[in-house]
């Protein structure tokens, strides 16, 4: 990873975008795809289209997600704290004691998630999950018109953005699902343009997949891609109490996964293994049984149906505040997917069975 896609990668995640409000995200990809694109369109939902060779007649969509999960103001009481909301699947005990940003035109305001402190708390409480309406924000207001002044219902927040360097060539953030989704696909789309790809590729950084897959749906709808892939954060499964029986062994380090199943396209799966060895790129293998909670399943039935993949990267403790990935999880799927964007060409079959291509 070379220090101005590094520098790209670590600007996505101190950029908030939950879904819905995914715009200062989307500005920061388009400034970094503007010297390698051939076409960059933004859609009415807000989708980010980027391309190269969009002209060709065979489509490749290659799609990561913009928005993370969030929370919304959603009441200023009378002494000025704010209520909320979630966006997204959220752990509620995540939130608790969490530094927290709210964000408006001007900028962000801080604040903090509270509640009243574990010494108040009844015995009934402290046995049960916290209610998301037994907390709020703490702005450090002193009146609901001093909170008016700087916070309006609706404006979205997120926990602290940023990352930090651990141990290990690995990185912890708030939002990498799906930030390395989105720097995945697009440094994807850079680098298969300097292996001299030929059709055309689509880089598509979606909005408000976390509240149902909605970019993907109307993005696919209009590139009409012959191969999709989406690239998301699945879970790692080396770290303590996580049955690897049914998630399978996924360790940080090893490699992006490629999964099998129902929602993936058998000969894109092949392809994508044909291309990752004859690279000498590590990866590894997952199964799943059932349609994917990702932008692949809006992908593949698109249309009169998309030829479908899905790549991701191992990442411990999603949706939390705490989320870490390992960088070169996050560089081999980039050289995956550049050089089997690469590798295309417009005769190049996708139908499933025996049938060659053009028989």
């Amino acid at each position: 990873m070379n220090d101005s896609s590094r520098q790209f990668l670590h600007q996505l995640l101190a950029t908030p975008g939950i879904s819905g409000d995914e715009q200062r995200v989307q500005e920061v990809v388009r400034a970094y795809a503007a010297d390698f694109c051939d076409q960059i369109e933004f859609d009415l939902h807000g989708n980010l289209l980027l391309a190269i060779n969009p002209q060709s007649p065979f489509r490749v969509m290659l799609a990561g997600h913009a928005d993370q999960i969030g929370l919304l103001v959603s009441h200023i009481d009378d002494r000025g704290f704010l209520n909320i909301q979630t966006v997204g699947g959220w752990d509620p005990q995540q939130l608790i004691g969490q530094h927290v940003q709210i964000w408006n035109e001007q900028g962000c305001v801080p604040g903090v998630i509270s509640r009243k402190p574990i010494h108040l708390l009844e015995e009934s409480e402290r046995s049960t999950v916290v209610k998301f309406s037994d907390m709020w924000i703490d702005i450090g207001s002193s009146s609901q018109e001093e909170s008016q002044g700087v916070v309006k219902i609706g404006d979205p927040v997120t926990l602290r953005m940023g990352h930090q360097d651990l141990r290990g060539g690995m990185l912890t953030a708030v939002a990498l699902d799906d930030r390395t989704g989105v720097w995945t696909v697009v440094e994807a789309l850079r680098r298969a343009k300097l292996k001299g790809a030929s059709v055309a590729i689509f880089a598509v950084s979606t909005v408000a997949e976390e509240i149902g897959l909605r970019g993907a749906t109307t993005s696919a709808e209009r590139i009409r891609p012959h191969v999709g892939i989406a690239v998301d954060v699945t879970h790692a499964t080396d770290c303590p109490s996580i049955d690897q029986r049914q998630l399978g062994r996924v360790k940080l380090g090893s490699g992006p996964v490629i999964f099998r199943g129902p929602n993936m396209n058998p000969r894109v799966v092949s392809r994508l293994e044909q291309t990752a060895e004859k690279s000498s790129l590590p990866y590894q293998l997952a199964a799943l049984g059932r349609a994917a909670p990702n932008d692949s399943n809006a992908i593949q039935i698109s249309g009169q149906g998309v030829a479908t993949g899905l790549v991701a990267i191992p990442n411990r403790y999603m949706h939390s505040a705490v989320e870490v990935c390992h960088y070169e999880d996050l560089e081999n799927a980039a050289e995956l997917l550049a050089d089997f964007c690469a590798g295309l060409q417009p005769n190049d079959s996708f139908i499933p069975g025996c049938l060659e291509p053009g028989k």
